[in-house]
């Protein structure tokens, strides 16, 4: 069904009245001088259970996230002063922690008060770590807070909170993450920088930056994006920055274990179990996750394995080091796309029974942290990958032609070799009586894919071997291409504190850029009765080497201490990826003069919170594509559509994005204390995105001043959460209004390939409920609540091409146990 804009309104208002849950507590405060009052800058306030430690600002505050509710042994320590260690009761805000110089004798009494913060959705601080985050549109998620289905990864409920976000459904289990925004693909959420433990875990960050693999929910501690503004610290990607941060070794025991079993709908079953423990100076996290289905349409069978594991050593008080490995692979089944009347007459129907992916995942990582002193530290981090994805399959352009199993098919393997090592160093200093925070970084990157496109067996099963390699050059498309790159980037950013409101954060990175592609390809053109038609044969050495200097600037203004005025510009660049350059597809033709996009960002926005009451960040943005590569529908001389991708023009997406959460019935102000005596918790959620898009320029007469594909005009989320006692609930609504899939916009829904048209409006609810004692959770769900027929895609290639239904209802209980 579809939803008119005043009913969508309307129902964003009622659901406002909605449901709260318990959340994790928030530990936040300033540290000062006991005679004076004058801040501590560059203080450390360590939080023994999370074994963590955070340092102050320029003006002394500090905040600590994770914690849970009651009594919290605090270390508070700075240079040349003395250090004493504390217990806190959480819930509570506003700590006040006074230190006395070493010639002094005496210590002042530590003052609380204020009350918890327990929103679903944070935001990152100025500085943490070795990172900037002042001025820039942040969001962190913190999925233990959530009362969602994680075992599936569901993406409309996790970034529930997160305005603006187009999400492409691709499966039912979760395998691959597809979020896009502002206008970008959301196709692999190949335009943001995508990292876990801030380090890339894309199939090549710089010419390929796909992601095949997604991190389980259940494993991870927080999801951070910071939006367009992260160009100058984390990759020059229109989108910024996604962050997996992964869950820390636990620091006051030796062992404890967590077990999560899942079933649900249509053979769903989800089996996630992890150690993790600290033993003197080494500690440990490592986790386990087998997933399997059959999938809601027949022919998306799937098997996924994860494993990961994450070891630290604090060599002293000063300097820790770690390593992590993570190993992810998974077989599925696709079955293919739909045209417009199919999807009509059956969304759940497949005539595709021979189309398989295959995903090999492998990440490496080295790390340390060195704290030179009370103001100044060092991360280094080298990190690699060593991957494989193969995709085997029939995929015609007439997506209703019947598949038979004699006929061969087309095969694709890639191969992924990278390697990088990043540095950042990061120092507070006060100059002329006014403080600074200094980052400087650099960045080494080295890449290699390998990627061999021909002709596969015939038959059913899931064979991912070439035939016939001596007849490729005449009969069938063939490509045999390996794509080198080198990246090298230095980049810096400083805050300055022109006084205790405001704040200026200059930036700058100068990025190298080195790309290149080697290669054989053969492409074979037939017409409807499988009749060769052209033959293009070319050997190709393509390279393309260049460096470039980007530029921001953020301004911050803080009437008060929970409420900001914030304003970003930065620069965005993204050159054309391996995909780009060439790829054997049926449905697609790819403009052998494609050129790099380059653009900027901007974000202007008010941001704040009460404490317990109110959370809000209501900003306008805009985003400027320069040579945006996208992609139009055309015919060859036979009447066959094909997609031709090429750089369509300028494009300008302006646009408001608001954000806001309110505690009805808060939670009581210390749980720990009256155990016997539950009390009900509200809290209701709501984020609408309102997106005008326009071509400016083209080099095509009918996309000029067309709406920018992927951009839907209201994109809308909204949410209840209820509690009581051990019990919590919660229910969430989507809507998103219609989009078009190319820059022509194109409303036809006759063509026999399906990927012109548009995507009309849907509308999703979601459920879920948890109930928790001790050491047992148990948790349900139900996706698609009002069992909605929709889809969120036209693919051009796989899992395509065509309409990729979106699952209707599904159910799912979970049976968590911690030890």
């Amino acid at each position: 069904m579809r939803l008119p804009v005043y009913k969508a309104l309307l129902l964003l208002f009622l659901l406002s009245s909605g449901f709260a849950a318990h959340a994790q507590e928030i530990l936040r405060g300033r540290v000062q001088v006991a005679s004076g009052g004058q801040p501590v800058v560059g203080g450390e306030v360590f939080v023994r259970s999370l074994n963590r430690a955070v340092l102050t600002d320029s003006t002394g505050r500090f905040e600590v996230s994770g914690l849970a509710a009651g009594p919290q042994s605090v270390l508070v320590s700075a240079l040349g002063y003395l250090p004493f260690s504390i217990t806190v009761t959480l819930p509570a805000d506003g700590f006040s922690f006074e230190l006395t110089r070493r010639d002094q004798t005496t210590l002042k009494e530590v003052v609380v008060a204020a009350p918890q913060t327990t929103f679903g959705q944070t935001r990152l601080r100025e500085v943490e770590g070795t990172a900037i985050f002042a001025a820039k549109k942040s969001e962190v998620i913190v999925p233990e807070n959530l009362v969602a289905n994680l075992a599936t990864n569901n993406a409309r409920q996790v970034y529930a909170r997160v305005p603006g976000l187009n999400i492409w459904e691709n499966d039912g289990g979760g395998l691959q993450l597809s979020i896009g925004g502002r206008g970008l693909d959301p196709n692999r959420t190949s335009n943001f920088n995508v990292r876990q433990n801030n380090y890339d875990i894309s199939a090549d960050a710089l010419g390929y930056p796909e992601s095949y693999y997604t991190p389980p929910t259940e494993a991870v501690k927080r999801i951070q994006l910071v939006r367009g503004a992260a160009s100058l610290q984390y990759g020059t990607q229109f989108g910024g920055l996604l962050n997996f941060e992964m869950r820390s070794p636990e620091p006051d025991r030796k062992a404890a274990v967590t077990s999560r079993q899942t079933v649900g709908s249509f053979g769903f079953f989800n089996s996630f179990n992890s150690v993790s423990g600290t033993v003197g100076k080494l500690s440990y996290y490592t986790f386990a996750q087998y997933k399997r289905g059959n999938g809601w349409r027949p022919n998306s069978q799937y098997e996924s394995k994860t494993a990961y594991a994450d070891v630290r050593y604090q060599f002293t008080e000063n300097l820790k080091a770690g390593v992590q490995v993570t190993h992810m692979d998974y077989l599925a089944q696709q079955p293919g796309g739909l045209n417009d009347a199919q999807f009509r007459q059956d969304a759940r129907q497949s005539n595709r029974a021979r189309n398989w992916f295959a995903v090999d995942w492998n990440l490496f990582n080295v790390n340390a942290d060195w704290k030179l002193n009370a103001r100044s530290n060092v991360n280094l981090m080298a990190f690699g990958l060593v991957a494989a994805r193969q995709s085997l399959g029939f995929r015609p352009n007439v997506v209703s032609r019947p598949d038979e199993d004699y006929i061969g098919r087309d095969l694709i393997d890639g191969a992924f070799r990278n390697y990088g090592l990043e540095a950042r160093f990061l120092n507070r200093y006060q100059l002329a009586g006014k403080d600074g925070v200094l980052l400087l970084g650099t960045r080494l990157y080295r890449g290699t894919t390998h990627s061999i496109q021909g002709f596969g067996p015939a038959g059913r099963g899931a064979d991912f071997r070439f035939v016939e390699p001596d007849k490729f050059a005449s009969t069938r498309n063939y490509s045999d291409y390996r794509f080198p790159n080198q990246n090298v980037a230095v980049f810096a950013e400083n805050i300055f504190y022109l006084s205790d409101k405001v704040s200026i954060t200059p930036g700058v990175r100068y990025e190298y850029i080195r790309t290149q592609a080697d290669g054989v390809l053969d492409a074979v053109f037939r017409d409807l009765a499988g009749n060769i038609t052209q033959i293009n044969r070319q050997n190709e050495n393509r390279l393309n080497p260049r460096g470039f200097l980007l530029g921001g600037l953020g301004l911050s203004y803080k009437p008060s201490e929970r409420r900001e005025l914030y304003a970003n510009l930065s620069q965005n660049y993204r050159s054309i990826t391996f995909s780009d350059m060439q790829i054997v597809n049926p449905s697609s033709v790819i403009d052998p003069n494609l050129q790099d996009e380059t653009g900027f960002s901007a974000d202007l926005g008010l941001r704040g919170e009460t404490p317990g009451v109110l959370t809000y960040d209501v900003s306008l943005f805009a985003l400027n594509y320069n040579n945006r590569i996208g992609e139009i529908t055309q015919y060859d001389a036979f009447d066959n559509p094909f997609r031709r991708r090429l750089n369509v023009g300028q494009a300008l997406i302006v646009g408001l994005e608001a954000y806001g959460e309110a505690e009805l019935l808060p939670p009581p102000p210390d749980p720990a204390a009256t155990p016997a005596a539950p009390r009900w918790q509200w809290s209701a959620f709501g984020n609408v995105a309102l997106i005008r898009s326009q071509y400016l320029r083209s080099v095509l007469p009918l996309v000029e001043g067309n709406q920018v594909e992927f951009v839907p005009a209201i994109n809308l989320k909204t949410g209840t959460r209820v509690g009581y006692g051990p019990v919590k609930a919660s229910l969430q609504f989507l809507y998103l209004s219609q989009q078009f899939a190319e820059a022509t916009n194109d409303e036809s829904t006759t063509s026999p390939s399906a990927v012109i048209g548009p995507i009309p409006a849907y509308q999703v609810f979601d459920a879920s409920v948890s109930w928790e004692r001790r050491w047992l959770k148990l948790e349900g769900s139900v996706n698609n609540l009002l069992d909605a027929r929709y889809f969120t895609r036209r693919a051009t290639g796989y899992p395509g091409p065509g309409i990729l239904p979106s699952d209707g209802r599904s159910y799912f209980l979970t049976v968590g146990v911690k030890l």
